[in-house]
């Protein structure tokens, strides 16, 4: 009876090994398949171009593959055109710099980013990063050092009004099967909370991005790009809306 019982235990434990390997596996395979690439290829965007200079905005956006505008094939539908275009209205010229790509970290922003950020001398900034430190299975400590040299450097070496902005609950279930779903909702919620102390201990505006609206069981979130991972254009169009209205500007 003992050799039966260990014996269905072992199989049960193979079965959910195999499970949660598989489950893993093909999160970053669907991802790798689709192979979105980022829309913005040109970095520096004027609106409202035959406006004075004189009171030109500089608004520049640090981020990742979700700043990059990965999931829409025109940038101009990314989250942070739309939010430049908000902001430029039809009364004010404003040059936009994107400096993010996909895949980044926050040690990456550090790395590569943040210097050309700094360099632009920018009026406004969006930083949106985080999502591929907790994919990277970066620690929490890690991650919290990392932000803070970011958050320090734009704090002190620009006079920028710096808007930081949540790590996103992002991903279809049909891409998170459980228990990585709850998983990595898990980590967001513990990375935004160091984001938003951070935040106040800095003084500086935070951005909550709520939750996508939940669609009927069975349809296709329209929310979501082809890889149900990255925003689509109405994904974006719904953050830019949210980022704007909050916008320390």
């Amino acid at each position: 009876m003992l050799k039966i019982v260990v014996k269905i235990g072992l199989t049960l434990l193979v079965i959910i090994m195999a499970y949660l390997l598989t489950a893993n596996w093909l999160i970053y395979y669907r991802l790798g398949r689709i192979g979105l690439e980022a829309s913005d290829n040109q970095h520096i965007y004027v609106i409202n171009d035959q406006l004075a200079t004189s009171s030109a905005i500089i608004y520049v956006a640090l981020g990742d593959s979700l700043t990059a505008g990965v999931g829409t094939i025109n940038y101009q539908h990314s989250y942070a055109y739309l939010v430049a275009q908000k902001i430029a209205d039809a009364t004010t010229k404003v040059f936009h710099h994107n400096h993010s790509f996909p895949g980044a970290r926050t040690q990456d922003i550090i790395d590569t980013l943040l210097d050309k950020a700094i360099e632009d001398k920018p009026d406004v900034v969006t930083l949106l990063v985080g999502i591929n430190d907790i994919h990277g299975r970066v620690s929490a400590a890690k991650f919290r050092k990392n932000y803070e040299t970011i958050l320090t450097r734009l704090s002190t070496e620009t006079t920028a009004k710096i808007n930081i902005i949540s790590i996103p609950q992002i991903g279809t279930n049909s891409l998170l099967w459980p228990p990585f779903n709850y998983y990595y909702q898990a980590r967001i919620d513990k990375f935004n909370g160091l984001i938003r102390e951070m935040a106040d201990s800095y003084d500086l505006n935070y951005i909550n991005l709520p939750a996508f609206p939940a669609q009927p069981a069975g349809q296709l979130n329209p929310y979501y790009s082809s890889d149900n991972f990255h925003p689509s254009d109405l994904g974006y169009q719904f953050w830019s809306q949210t980022i704007y209205e909050h916008l320390n500007k």
